[in-house]
């Protein structure tokens, strides 16, 4: 810290240099922080002049980072981000509640975790939930979280990952739309196929029963949310590809049945990651494990309920691209 002091005309140029990146502008940079536009000017001056390069390059209506504005800009953003979690964090036991922000799926928390919200909150009723939703494929890094699901390879597997399950699709649908395609001996009426993006288009081909039992597509929906995915489902209106983490609350309640009894189990890994900068609190720790054991629950009444799909459900065959 004594170094870093030296390296800078103050302290408070963290806070003019943060914010003009962020806003691109010094006008609405000057704004947020209460100051004139010349002050803010003269300490970005000063805080290149003390380092020795150029943060930024005037360009129209505004300014841009250069190189090196942008490494110091994501080094100090990272540093601000913890130490607003941190205030957060004191701010919250000091009430005797521990804030766990969850970087998860609007799925997994629409379709599995809020039907049992209750049992939860009862595990854990001083822990104040808080999440960061992605409509559309999980995945990116760990921002200001404690706990992020994400799917990884084998090679992205590190001390920070635990296993929650392998990767696990099935076809889904509602038992109306079932009993519907049994009656359609002949296959003429055809499919409607609900898919969440352009990259799961043609998912019903990778199940070798569509082709066996000579399903063919009529139609198809298309969402951007996989939340909505599995919500028309629910409602009847066609089949989805089903991830068993996120729809296997169905599966047991009845609500949605595999539309064929074949699972593809990929090779890729269902996992609850903790940022590596982070040190992993105890509070995240049982929050994971409580996740972790209520999924693997759910994958044994599954196996049960569908002895037919047993052996893949758990996770059992080769993984298959």
């Amino acid at each position: 810290m004594p170094n870093l002091r030296k390296k800078l005309p103050s302290a408070n140029a963290l806070f003019v240099f943060e914010a003009a990146a962020r806003c691109g502008n010094f006008t609405r940079a000057a704004q947020e922080l209460y100051v004139s536009q010349p002050a803010v000017s003269r300490m970005l001056a000063r805080m290149e002049d003390h380092i020795g390069v150029r943060l930024f390059e005037r360009v129209r209506g505004g300014i841009e980072l250069t190189e090196s504005g942008r490494i110091l800009y994501l080094k100090i953003s990272e540093g601000f981000n913890g130490i607003e979690s941190a205030i957060r964090e004191i701010e919250a036991r000091a009430t005797g509640v521990e804030l766990v922000t969850l970087s998860v799926s609007t799925a997994f928390t629409t379709h599995w975790l809020m039907p049992r919200m209750s049992r939860l909150n009862q595990a854990f009723p001083s822990v104040d939930l808080r999440f960061q939703l992605i409509s559309g494929r999980i995945g990116g890094p760990l921002n200001d979280v404690d706990l992020g699901m994400r799917f990884l390879h084998d090679g992205e597997l590190d001390e920070n990952a635990v296993l929650v399950m392998p990767e696990t699709l099935l076809p889904v649908c509602n038992e109306r739309y079932h009993e519907a395609a049994l009656t359609d001996a002949g296959r003429a009426h055809g499919d409607t196929v609900i898919v969440m993006d352009d990259e799961q288009r043609g998912w019903h081909e990778r199940f070798s029963t569509f082709a066996e039992h000579g399903r063919h597509v009529a139609g198809m929906l298309s969402f951007s949310d996989y939340a909505i995915v599995v919500q028309a489902a629910l409602l009847g209106q066609g089949i989805a590809l089903g991830w068993l983490n996120v729809v296997s609350h169905w599966l047991l309640e009845g609500a949605l049945l595999p539309a064929e009894q074949e699972v593809i189990v990929t090779n890729r890994r269902c996992c609850l990651v903790t940022p590596a900068n982070k040190p992993l609190r105890p509070i995240v720790a049982d929050v994971r494990d409580w996740i972790i054991e209520e999924t693997r629950n759910d994958m044994r009444i599954v196996a049960r309920k569908y002895p037919k799909l047993a052996q893949t459900t758990l996770g059992l065959s080769q993984p298959r691209q």
